[in-house]
């Protein structure tokens, strides 16, 4: 294998090779493309009929709440898109990467003893530095989206001071994890010649699961408060299901999701033999008992099925393919070249270059991890409804549907490019559900509940 790689990497290093140009050119057809998607769903966007399904639990007024907010998410995404392709294309014409490196150097040279200005302390600069200059692009479309967008819609929840918060804990968890995760990145490649990828490989996988350990101990809770679920019919009920099941359930907590936004999820984490039950505390505001715990059941469903485990194990094999691949262009000084760096060829740029080189296969793998998600989707629907959680999943599918305004319709060349999730016309007719009467909300006559893509998450 290495040296089908090596074979690989001299035959793509070729001088006055128009690398650039095909980078730029992959962007823009993607973005072109994802374009054309759009204007597909915009039609349906249009429509004044909820689907046939939907008829008898969606009033028209929520139908065209739910489109006038799908047609302002579609207008909005379209105006970024095109700001991002824009910002992207000015990145390279105007060789800012190089130029960014050259300050992150003469910046270590003015401040930071000798010990600290070779290419690792460069390096972890340089991508504080590209993240931060990403971030401040960005920072008004993000305003936009949430302080007009949602603001428009009744659906934000944020202030402005949660908002600068969010921000600034964002960024010292970044400074605080960047610099050790780069640091080990490219000691590895350093000291391990051509056979990095596979110490490379080895690295994400322990990192993964660091991070799955650390993340709701260290991070989770400078952003969100967990509180153990109270004593009652809801806990008793949950604590059943997973004993039932044998789910190593140690703890169930409830989340403040309501300070942000009142998206209705649930979900878990943790190890293998210690597993914690999170539930948003809007779920249990808007949901009856039964339908929280369908709503779980769902959930474990896709862990006893070994969904989670699955999507480990291929994530493994995309981290081996990615390292992998990246071998071949480590090296390349055409590739360097053609972007500016003529004499020093950073391991982390040529990982940066190495991404957008790579981007037309990731668009396939992600057009083939949507269609296995919403396979896994089906199976824990049907895992829900063998347990005898038919109905109750059912309606609180609906309900959220109805609170979060979501999309009630897709276009299906749209929906199989961005949606990890079936809609829920096609969810409902998986569980063979007959509407026999209006699936009431507990609070029908608010919608105030929205998600930032449209999506039920569940």
């Amino acid at each position: 294998m290495l040296d089908i790689l090596q074979r690989l990497a001299r035959f793509l290093d070729r001088p006055l090779f128009p690398w650039k140009r095909l980078i730029i050119g992959f962007s823009v057809a993607q973005f072109l493309f994802e374009g054309f998607l759009g204007i597909r769903q915009y039609g349906v966007l249009k429509r004044t009929k909820p689907p046939k399904v939907l008829e008898l639990e969606v009033s028209q007024e929520v139908f065209d709440k739910s489109q006038a907010y799908g047609r302002a998410k579609a207008k909005f995404q379209l105006v970024n898109n095109l700001i991002g392709q824009i910002q992207n294309i000015a990145l390279y014409q105007l060789d800012i990467l190089p130029k960014l490196w050259s300050w992150s150097g003469n910046l270590l040279l003015r401040f930071a003893p000798t010990r600290f200005t070779g290419e690792i302390s460069q390096s972890i600069v340089f991508i504080l530095a590209f993240m931060l200059l990403n971030q401040a692009l960005s920072l008004p479309s993000s305003i936009y989206h949430t302080f007009v967008l949602e603001e428009k819609f009744g659906f934000n929840k944020q202030t402005p001071q949660l908002f600068v918060t969010d921000l600034i804990k964002s960024n010292l968890v970044a400074v605080v994890l960047a610099p050790p995760i780069l640091a080990g990145f490219l000691a590895i490649i350093k000291k391990t010649g051509n056979q990095f990828f596979y110490y490379l490989w080895l690295f994400g996988a322990a990192l993964q699961v660091f991070m799955i350990t650390i993340y709701p101990i260290a991070i989770l809770p400078l952003f969100n408060k967990l509180s153990p679920l109270e004593e009652g019919k809801l806990k008793t009920d949950v604590e059943g299901l997973a004993a039932k099941l044998k789910f190593p359930l140690h703890e169930l907590y409830v989340i403040d999701g309501s300070k942000r936004s009142a998206h209705s999820n649930a979900y878990f984490f943790g190890l293998p033999w210690k597993k914690h039950i999170v539930i948003y505390d809007t779920l249990i505001e808007k949901s009856e008992t039964q339908e929280v715990v369908a709503v779980l059941a769902h959930e474990l469903g896709h862990w006893s099925l070994g969904h989670t485990t699955k999507l480990f194990g291929i994530s493994q094999v995309h981290f081996f393919y990615i390292f992998s691949l990246f071998s071949v262009f480590i090296n390349n000084n055409s590739l360097y070249s053609a972007f500016g760096f003529y004499k020093q060829h950073p391991i982390i740029v040529g990982f940066l270059l190495f991404s957008d080189v790579l981007g037309p296969m990731d668009t396939i793998i992600k057009l083939l991890m949507n269609i296995l998600s919403r396979r896994f989707e089906f199976q824990a629907d049907a895992f829900a409804d063998k347990l005898g959680y038919n109905a109750e999943l059912a309606r609180s599918l609906i309900k959220l549907q109805i609170q979060n305004l979501s999309t009630m319709d897709a276009d299906w060349a749209f929906a199989s490019y961005h949606f990890s999730h079936p809609i829920l016309s096609e969810r409902l007719k998986a569980l063979k559900w007959e509407s026999k009467e209006k699936v009431e909300t507990k609070s029908d006559e608010k919608t105030d509940v929205a998600t930032a893509t449209g999506r039920d998450e569940l």
